[in-house]
C-alpha cells in the first residue's frame, strides 16, 4: 500500500474515529462502533471492510457476531503517534461538549490504555520511576537493562517471546503520550506492565472507554514497587 493510499484510509473522519475507538486494545463489533460513530450499520459495514482490506483492522467472526480490533501493535503505534501529532499541532484543543466528556476526558488524562499499555499520567510516572531505579535506560533509545530484567523475575512478570529480534516486536520503545506531552513506555515491556497490572487488579477498566482506575492493591503495588505515588481520582480505590 502507498503513503497516499493509507492517508486515504485515515482521511475520512469515520474511519478516523474507529481506529482512534480501537486504541483500547479491545475487539469491538460493527454496532458498537457504528453507535459510538453516529453511524448507520450499512456505513460501518463499509468503512470496516475497507479498513480491514487495507490491513489496519483484523476481523474475527464468532457465530452470527463479527469483530473487529486494530491489526496488532504497529497499527495501534501509527494511529497513536499520528493522533499525537494531530493534537499538538492543533491551535486548541477541543472543550468537552457535556459534562460526561469532561469525567471521561479527565480520567484518561490520569490513567488509560493506549493499545495494549500504560498512559496519562500514571504510564508517565511508571516510566519515570523505571528510568530513576535504572530498570531501564535511555542511550540512543530505550532498552531494559540488566537490573530490569532481573527485577521483572522478581516481581514475576514474563515479557513474551520473540521481542528484539527480527520481524519481532521491540523489547521496549518510546511512546509520545498525548495528554502529558511526555514519553510513556511502549513496546513489549509496557504490554507486559499493563497487562500485569489489569491481571492483578492494580489498576481496572472504567465503562467501555480507555480510562483505567488505580485501585487500593495498586496504589500499594506502585509505591512498593516502584516508589510511585498517584493522587486518587474521584472513585479510585
Amino acid at each position: 500500500m502507498s503513503l497516499a493510499q493509507l492517508a486515504g484510509l485515515l482521511a475520512d473522519p469515520t474511519r478516523a474515529e474507529f481506529c482512534t475507538a480501537l486504541l483500547d486494545g479491545r475487539a469491538w463489533t460493527a454496532g458498537e462502533l457504528a453507535r459510538h460513530a453516529g453511524v448507520a450499520p450499512s456505513t460501518a459495514s463499509e468503512h470496516l471492510s475497507r479498513l480491514i482490506a487495507g490491513g489496519l483492522l483484523a476481523e474475527e467472526r464468532q457465530g452470527r457476531h463479527r469483530y473487529v480490533r486494530l491489526a496488532g501493535p504497529a497499527a495501534a503505534t501509527l494511529i497513536e503517534d499520528l493522533s499525537t501529532y494531530a493534537d499538538t499541532t492543533a491551535p486548541t484543543q477541543p472543550p468537552p461538549r457535556n459534562l460526561r466528556d469532561s469525567t471521561r476526558m479527565s480520567a484518561e488524562a490520569r490513567a488509560r490504555t493506549c493499545y495494549d499499555h500504560l498512559a496519562g499520567r500514571l504510564g508517565v510516572a511508571v516510566t519515570d520511576a523505571l528510568l530513576e531505579r535504572g530498570l531501564v535506560a535511555d542511550r540512543d533509545g530505550l532498552t531494559i537493562t540488566r537490573r530490569g530484567r532481573a527485577w521483572l523475575a522478581d516481581v514475576d512478570i514474563e515479557l513474551p517471546g520473540r521481542t528484539g529480534r527480527k520481524g519481532g516486536r521491540p523489547v521496549v520503545r518510546s511512546c509520545l503520550d498525548w495528554t502529558e506531552r511526555r514519553s510513556h513506555l511502549g513496546g513489549a515491556l509496557g504490554a507486559a506492565l499493563c497487562r500485569t497490572a489489569l491481571d492483578r487488579a492494580w489498576v481496572e477498566r472504567i465503562g467501555s472507554g480507555r480510562a483505567l482506575r488505580v485501585t487500593a492493591d495498586g496504589h500499594r503495588a506502585l509505591r512498593e514497587l516502584l516508589g510511585v505515588e498517584m493522587e486518587s481520582g474521584r472513585g479510585d480505590g
